[in-house]
């Protein structure tokens, strides 16, 4: 179903529970990948998706239509998940290098989380890949993880984000030169 049916299903009082829960299973999952590559922690993220979902259910009548549907999903997502990791480094007092300590605890301990086939070099590699991403700045990581893992094209993450498509080349661009600094070991 395209975003406008699901649009104009929501807009009839009639169909509108119906019409957020084909939303929510349409987008649900996209969603819960975009958060859990930015906090790691399925609990954190299942929270978070939640969270997500009931912004849009409180929001949606207001929705203008002046972007698409699932980039303002993400939008709100992408806040939720910044808001999160801000709020999680106040409430601690931790400087940016516990959170991410913390954060790489977590990547290790949840074996669900790598999601590659069965071949363990193929873990190996992806859970080097999450370790550098884990030392990014969280805009890079987030424009990384959205322009890499989710093949969004820029001006699409600039509606998300707010950011100039320029600056999100320059931030993508920093950020795989990161990464592989890391993964060479420099």
């Amino acid at each position: 179903m395209t975003d406008e049916e699901l649009l104009q299903k929501y807009r009839d009082p009639q169909s509108r529970n119906y019409a957020f829960n084909l939303m929510v299973r349409q987008y649900q999952q996209k969603i819960y990948w975009h958060i859990r590559k930015m906090v790691i922690d399925h609990d954190d993220a299942d929270d978070l998706v939640q969270e997500t979902f009931i912004k849009v259910w409180n929001s949606l009548e207001n929705f203008r239509g002046d972007s698409q549907l699932y980039t303002w999903i993400y939008r709100i997502a992408t806040n939720e998940c910044l808001n999160f990791l801000n709020k999680k480094r106040r409430r601690f007092f931790l400087p940016i290098g516990d959170v991410e300590g913390e954060l790489m605890e977590k990547l290790e301990s949840n074996s669900d989380y790598v999601t590659s086939g069965s071949d363990p070099s193929g873990e190996e590699i992806q859970m080097k890949l999450q370790k550098a991403l884990l030392k990014l700045p969280d805009k890079q990581r987030l424009v990384f993880n959205m322009k890499y893992f989710d093949d969004m094209k820029y001006e699409e993450i600039s509606e998300i984000t707010g950011t100039s498509v320029g600056a999100l080349k320059a931030s993508y661009h920093l950020a795989v030169k990161k990464i592989e600094d890391y993964l060479n070991g420099n």
